[in-house]
């Protein structure tokens, strides 16, 4: 695997954290996805060779936690709340809304390769719903019409580059 020689000294330190190497797993998928953005094929292997498994084992986790994403995403990620107070307060119409924006569906790279957007689970601002998180900012109260603004503001940024 291609990464970042910082990435590699932080795996190294979190596999000593752990009396058993097997309990690493997470955190070291957690770094990995966090350095190249998604967990490419051969994580599996890589992992399970660092830990002493079987790649099955590597595997069984990555499918087995939504956050794990095994494909690349978009430049920025909206995650918009699909939760009982988010649902009930718009969240889906606010997702529908992102996609229309984007000419893209849920978990798609838009193209240009700019936004992927999902849905994602409590993003613990209920009352504030519906809730949207855009990379690592929190977004409150996001109807249509916010959607539709930060949408354009992404794509105005997105331009300058």
């Amino acid at each position: 695997m291609n990464l970042k020689p910082a990435t590699l000294h932080s795996i190294d330190e979190v596999i000593t954290h752990y009396p058993v190497k097997r309990s690493a797993t997470l955190p070291l998928l957690h770094l990995i996805q966090e350095d190249v953005g998604y967990l490419p094929p051969e994580t599996c292997e890589w992992v399970a060779a660092k830990l002493e498994l079987q790649p099955i084992n590597v595997l069984e986790v990555i499918t087995f936690y939504p956050m794990f994403r095994q494909k690349p995403i978009g430049r920025r990620h909206i995650k918009v709340c699909r939760t009982l107070s988010c649902a009930l307060l718009g969240g889906y119409k606010t997702c529908e809304q992102f996609e229309k924006e984007f000419n893209t569906h849920r978990g798609e790279v838009s193209p240009g390769g700019e936004v992927t957007i999902d849905f994602v689970e409590c993003l613990a601002s209920c009352g504030t719903a519906p809730v949207v998180l855009i990379d690592d900012d929190l977004h409150e109260k996001v109807d249509c019409a916010k959607a539709k603004q930060l949408s354009d503001q992404i794509k105005a940024e997105a331009k300058k580059r």
